[in-house]
């Protein structure tokens, strides 16, 4: 890197290196803005960035501007005052976390935060994919998209979740849009599309409430068919990736190639009384909760009822922000309660750093109580519910109790969430948790592959 001498968190201004990528928005339903188009077209010409683009907070309905992350000095200096200036609360008897988060344990985190992490370093990989803002229905939408290397690609938008980023699923990005250069079929080749959920980082913040997951479904059809203008384009995601991408399967059938699940997460699932229990769904299996759901059981209780009262705190405590999300990585991830076997430092802080920097925790928060708010309502009364063809992904950091790896697809073929979805393809994995894309990406990378496969004609 010229022009800076490393430092923690990469304080000072650096001179940035410019990722130059060949994928460029098509003029179609929605233009791009011309001096947008100008930069990215002195980009092709010169081989170097002729200025920085950002997508402004008043971007025009539908237009598409070229994004990159650069986030000011100030900022930094702010947050590592903050992380300096942490009052630590006391944490007696919480060595195996049964209390919440080990202050010891998350203590680290943040000296690592303060004393080795380099914020520049992770904006220069960030910014290696090419990235986009636009706006559809006045909710500003944050993507990253790479073009596809193959005779056909089949365009692909995958979806993350809560307390996810966009972030998570850059691994399956290159492998999915070149696999020829990935030890894979080029005839297997994406077009990949990678947003950030409304009011979750870049996306943010959002300007009005109620953008809850079947909303959403709504915005990323409006992104593929009208703002990018594929015809027919297949969806993937974990979480509340899952609902979406099963309500694009639901509501826009005609549109879908297929969707691939992560999770077999149903439709109505908060259509209850009791949306914010997690412990009440137990209608669907019909057997007592196991003690694994308890580590959910905050999480909704909480981002349910009343997810703005939290966000005061996280949204000024860059340390409690962390605290929060890091139990939820160590509980959802297949590290056997070390979250580092499943994520490294460095992208636990990116992740971190997503939210901080963008003050979108409050906001993402909100889709847990506007998924309860506004309850699903079906488009049809087809069955089954998703009649898009489905596939769907288990990994066994996720398996029931009492359920194997290889026991895991006649498990479900069995259950009562099978007849909910136009199942083509299953498929069970033995390791991975909750962030599967992160955890186990090659499973995830064969079996998109794998189901699209026969379905590309």
């Amino acid at each position: 890197m010229r022009g800076a001498v490393p430092s923690p968190l990469g304080w000072q201004r650096t001179v940035r290196d410019n990722a130059l990528s060949d994928d460029r928005p098509t003029a179609g339903p929605a233009q791009i803005g011309r001096r947008a188009f100008l930069a990215t077209a002195a980009c092709a010409t010169t081989g170097f960035a002729a200025v920085e683009v950002k997508a402004s907070s008043n971007l025009a309905e539908g237009m598409v501007q070229p994004f990159r992350v650069a986030i000011p000095d100030q900022d930094l200096t702010d947050l590592r005052q903050r992380l300096l200036s942490t009052r630590w609360p006391d944490d007696p008897g919480n060595a195996d976390w049964s209390y919440g988060t080990q202050a010891a344990y998350l203590r680290e985190l943040v000296d690592y935060w303060v004393h080795g992490f380099d914020w520049r370093a992770a904006e220069r990989r960030i910014n290696a994919y090419p990235a986009y803002k636009t706006r559809i229905d006045g909710v500003p939408i944050h993507f990253v998209r790479v073009r596809g290397k193959g005779p056909r690609p089949v365009p692909i938008i995958i979806t993350h979740g809560w307390p996810w980023t966009f972030w998570d699923i850059h691994k399956v990005i290159d492998p999915l849009a070149d696999p020829a250069s990935h030890g894979g079929d080029p005839n297997d080749a994406f077009d990949v599309i990678v947003p950030s959920l409304p009011g979750y980082g870049f996306s943010g913040p959002e300007p009005v409430a109620g953008i809850n997951f079947w909303r959403t479904a709504d915005l990323w059809h409006k992104l593929m068919t009208q703002t990018l203008g594929y015809q027919r384009y297949a969806a993937s995601g974990g979480d509340w990736g899952a609902l979406i991408s099963a309500q694009l399967g639901h509501k826009y059938v005609d549109s879908l190639y297929g969707v691939h699940l992560m999770h077999a997460m149903l439709l109505d699932q908060f259509n209850n009384s009791r949306p914010w229990d997690v412990t009440a769904r137990a209608w669907d299996t019909k057997m007592p909760v196991p003690a694994a759901t308890m580590k959910f059981v905050a999480h909704f209780a909480v981002q349910v009822i009343d997810p703005q009262s939290l966000a005061y705190a996280m949204n000024d405590s860059p340390a409690g922000l962390l605290g929060w999300m890091l139990e939820r990585w160590r509980s959802w991830g297949d590290g056997g309660g070390n979250p580092e076997r499943v994520f490294t430092r460095e992208h636990m802080i990116t992740s971190a750093m997503i939210y901080w920097l963008t003050g979108t925790a409050g906001s993402s928060m909100r889709a847990y109580a506007d998924a309860a708010r506004y309850p699903w309502q079906p488009s049809h009364d087809r069955k089954p519910v998703v009649q898009a063809p489905t596939g769907i992904t288990f990994l066994g950091g996720e398996n029931p109790p009492g359920t194997s790896t290889d026991k895991r697809v006649d498990a479900f073929k069995a259950g009562p969430r099978a007849s909910f979805f136009n199942t083509v393809f299953l498929n069970a994995h033995p390791t991975g948790g909750h962030f599967g894309y992160y955890e186990n990406p090659d499973a995830v990378i064969s079996d998109i592959r794998a189901m699209f496969r026969p379905l590309r004609a």
